[in-house]
């Protein structure tokens, strides 16, 4: 891939969501779908023009005086452009932001995604598309619907949004307080689809959890935050540790039995354990506070074998309590079985054939694995055959080959 296709894409993931933003707020004129194509044209311009010119030292700056140029253009033959600035502004002679003002508009835009006139599904559904720049099928994925579904709660929000001019007014200090839960639920979900992507081409997007880690980084350094924001900071911040050990040399995806333990990063995990202990300190236990404390304790063991499985399921048994969910169910299964309660364990796990999950790789996966170890060759290679025909990543579909050998 040629360089100017690179930077157009990283460009993309990076500031979609705030160049839609820029436009509503330099127009009101404009609504939102319109905003949106004139972004992507603007970054069409970008990759026709950067092949001839050279990549200019503002690429943000550039795709958003294009942007601009164009709306104006567009207003104008409407004739409904009203300058909004004054003589002396710089955007009225066309300068170009630098990326501070970008990345204090993620911020704002991270909280105008949480609107309470939006439901909860909205507010996720377009923080992931606005924020986190996801589309169709990878925010299927991560949110467990299907694409139809995805558009159809897209197409509501944006009339709420047109209706109400949600992405043009700045919340109060109260409204970042109040909206703070949603935001943490958000952030959550960007780190996870970065940590197991649900489409595309990598299985692992390292920018999305990067994204992740910086949006609750600005959150703690803008003092909008409470315990909950340091314990779901600690939580990334011990899974982020083994991201480097998640993929061979030869690019193949490792299990965390196979793991080496020497490739996960003792600086984020030392950090997390700071944030972990300081969340404890400051107010009620969250699932947060239980999802960290389990993967503290996965970072802290020698050897999978040495992992305190007891303590793990426990903890899981908590977290379900007020957070019944398939996904942790899942893991609460996987934690039993290697604590040696393995009836309970596939109990759990034949269960979740009743729910959503039976629909995802993941389960199938796990239960192929389980069955292998147990000795139940024909429900193994039941359940990976299962499993190859649910994912889309090569290095999925090898993982759970190399299972099927074995048997």
């Amino acid at each position: 891939m040629k360089e100017e296709q690179q930077v157009v894409d990283k460009l993309y993931k990076s500031h979609f969501g705030q160049m839609v933003t820029a436009m509503l707020q330099f127009s009101g004129d404009l609504n939102l779908e319109t905003a949106e194509d004139l972004v992507q044209d603007a970054f069409y311009s970008a990759l026709s023009n950067w092949q001839v010119t050279g990549i200019p030292d503002n690429p943000a700056g550039w795709v958003y005086k294009v942007s601009r140029n164009n709306a104006i253009n567009l207003l104008k033959r409407n004739k409904s452009f009203k300058n909004p600035f004054g003589e002396d502004h710089p955007a009225a002679d066309g300068a170009e932001p630098n990326e501070d003002v970008f990345d204090d508009r993620k911020l704002y835009l991270l909280f105008a995604c949480a609107h309470p006139r939006l439901s909860a599904k909205m507010q996720v559904v377009i923080t992931l598309k606005y924020v986190a720049n996801l589309r169709g099928e990878s925010l299927a994925k991560a949110l467990g619907m299907t694409v139809d579904g995805i558009d159809k709660v897209l197409s509501r929000a944006k009339s709420l949004i047109r209706m109400e001019n949600i992405f043009l007014k700045e919340p109060t200090p109260q409204q970042f307080k109040a909206r703070l839960p949603i935001v943490h639920k958000i952030i959550y979900l960007i780190f996870n689809e970065g940590y197991r992507a649900g489409s595309g081409k990598e299985i692992i997007r390292e920018d999305l959890c990067e994204e992740g880690l910086l949006m609750t980084t600005s959150l703690l350094d803008n003092h909008i935050c409470n315990a909950d924001t340091a314990a779901l900071y600690s939580l990334l911040l011990f899974n982020a540790s083994r991201l480097r050990a998640r993929m061979s040399a030869s690019g193949e995806l490792v299990d965390l039995i196979q793991q080496d333990r020497t490739l996960w990063d003792r600086d984020l995990i030392d950090l997390g354990h700071y944030y972990f202990n300081k969340s404890q300190s400051q107010g009620a236990i969250s699932s947060y506070h239980y999802e960290a404390a389990i993967a503290y304790l996965h970072s802290q063991a020698k050897s999978f074998a040495e992992t305190d499985w007891a303590t793990i399921s426990q903890l899981y048994t908590k977290l379900l309590q007020g957070n019944s969910n398939p996904f942790v169910s899942l893991n609460y299964a996987i934690a039993l079985y290697y604590d040696g309660q393995k009836h309970a364990a596939f109990d759990v796990l034949e269960g979740l054939r009743k729910t959503f999950l039976d629909q995802y790789y993941l389960l199938h996966a796990a239960m192929g694995k389980l069955y292998f170890l147990e000795a139940e060759y024909g429900k193994s290679e039941f359940h990976l055959n299962k499993a190859l025909t649910l994912t889309s990543f090569q290095e999925e579909k090898d993982f759970v080959r190399r299972m099927l050998l074995k048997n």
